[in-house]
């Protein structure tokens, strides 16, 4: 048996185990999990602080560090997430449908959990917490792998989430880390058929697409954002900076930010100059179209069928001008990951067409995509996003990580 198949038999034992918690003892170890961070805050960040120093040593982008690193603050933050997650309706038990058969037969549907769910993900350490604790509520063992860049944050992290669960009478291996980073590790990981119900990699594209060509065990995939404002004809100007700024810089290295920003021909003249003014704030570096290039002058970058394609994560964005909704929505359809797109008119007829035809998880009108987040959708913390369209899409909360049961009742039936 080796590493990562030890790893999987203690989940899976682990599982048997929560799978029959009640919903206080599953709460009381989510609070213990949230006072045990705000207890260990020094200890986190010390063990962070390892971590942002390899990161300046290895160059890692400063929006990178930015996801990687922990304060006080974020440690609160964190915590704080934990204690939504406990006042949270447990999904299971829930009963989803019920009937009687002519024969007698008694059918309920009702919601259980999915197993020992293994997570795959980068380079930010709230995910070790956000993750674990859904995956608790949702009576789930969790196998976490983050990558080498946050290891010593996820260790200190799962630590004290393990400790956490043994002061309230639940087993450490409901929470486990893969504590080997090289790359035959995880890829026994996405193997691990016969102890992982799912995987679910959180990061960039190349990461999830290598699980999902390589893995043999079910994958949910996600995440991946290359995502898009479009700024009709129409848009009142004020509120197109607005959106598209906050799409873009608000947080650039998360998925839900935008790496494409489309203009509709005939307000382009009017809106780039005050997009440009935006994005100077932050030192936005522009890849733009002929057109783009023409009316903000030499500080655009030609861009390349690659800039389209591109999930920068960094304040880095490409801008293409349009004629139409109908173009703007096939660029869409070619270049986008499917995760999270907008539309910023005052046309409800382009919003109608935009809406009908844009193929991603979650579709604005006049709103920026950031908001594409279990906080923000009212679900809690997040799994990750769901780009798919089995199971699970969109922000993944806690009826994400369940399943389903037939219970049959029946007082001697037998088939003819």
């Amino acid at each position: 048996m080796n590493y990562m198949e030890e790893l999987g038999q203690k989940a899976k034992q682990a599982s048997y185990l929560i799978a029959g918690a009640g919903t206080v003892q599953k709460n009381k170890a989510l609070q213990a999990i949230s006072e045990a961070l705000i207890q260990h805050t020094e200890q986190i960040l010390q063990a962070n602080q390892k971590d942002m120093q390899n990161a300046v040593e290895n160059q890692m982008t400063s929006a990178m560090q930015d996801r990687l690193k922990l304060t006080s603050e974020r440690i609160n933050a964190i915590a704080n997430a934990v204690l939504k997650v406990v006042a949270l309706d447990d999904p299971i038990g829930e009963e989803i449908k019920g009937w009687l058969r002519p024969n007698g037969l008694r059918i309920r549907q009702v919601r259980v959990p999915l197993g020992v769910i293994g997570i795959i993900f980068e380079s930010r350490p709230n995910v070790t917490v956000d993750a674990a604790v859904l995956c608790l509520k949702a009576g789930n063992a969790v196998i976490l792998r983050g990558g080498k860049e946050a290891f010593h944050s996820n260790q200190c992290l799962v630590h004290v989430m393990q400790e956490a669960l043994k002061s309230v009478g639940l087993p450490a291996d409901l929470v486990q880390l893969v504590e080997k980073t090289d790359r035959e590790t995880a890829a026994e990981m996405m193997r691990l058929n016969g102890y992982l119900d799912v995987l679910i990699p959180r990061g960039g594209a190349g990461l999830i697409q290598a699980v999902v060509k390589q893995a043999t065990v079910p994958v949910i995939e996600t995440g991946a954002g290359n995502c898009h404002v479009y700024i009709d004809a129409t848009a009142e100007l004020e509120m197109a900076v607005s959106i598209a700024d906050n799409a873009k810089t608000q947080r650039p290295s998360v998925c839900n930010a935008i790496e494409t920003l489309l203009v509709h021909r005939e307000i382009a003249n009017v809106f780039l100059p005050e997009i440009k003014k935006a994005f100077d704030q932050h030192k936005v570096i522009i890849h733009g179209c002929a057109e783009t290039a023409e009316i903000l002058g030499d500080c655009v970058i030609p861009a390349t069928e690659e800039d389209y394609y591109k999930e920068y994560g960094n304040y880095e964005i490409a801008i293409r001008v349009v004629n139409s909704v109908e173009e703007a929505v096939e660029h869409i359809q070619k270049y986008s990951t499917n995760h999270s797109e907008s539309i910023v008119t005052q046309n409800m007829q382009n919003a109608e067409y935009f809406l009908n035809h844009v193929n991603s998880a979650a579709v604005y009108v006049n709103a920026s995509t950031r908001f594409t987040d279990g906080e923000e959708f009212g679900f809690g913390a997040e799994i990750g996003i769901s780009t798919q369209k089995l199971h699970a899409r969109g922000p993944m909360g806690l009826l994400a990580l369940t399943t389903t049961q037939y219970r049959i009742t029946g007082n001697g039936q037998i088939r003819g």
